[in-house]
């Protein structure tokens, strides 16, 4: 494929029930083909029940150097955790 192509961003799930996991990248020209690209380079021993592909270009991550901005506000939020709460006895299975 031509390197002038688009670049596309391969997630695959294994199965169903897991998450999907960043596999790689292909080029190509539109989804369907990154899609077909992905399928032959990346599930080759059918190893995958679902893959996505996303344009590189619409990716949008957040900055490690960001960490302390984006994650420390939670500190202190322990009510957000269904570990801070205690379930009644009859319940308690969950």
């Amino acid at each position: 494929m031509s390197p002038g192509w688009p670049l596309w961003e391969v997630f695959v799930r294994a199965r169903r029930g897991v998450n999907h996991v960043h596999f790689g990248s292909v080029h190509a020209a539109d989804s369907e083909t990154a899609l077909q690209a992905a399928r032959d380079l990346f599930t080759r021993r059918q190893e995958g029940a679902s893959i996505w592909v996303v344009r590189s270009t619409d990716v949008v991550a957040s900055d490690p150097d960001d960490e302390g901005q984006l994650f420390d506000p939670a500190e202190g939020k322990d009510y957000r955790f269904s570990t801070d709460y205690k379930l009644p006895a009859e319940v308690d299975h969950m």
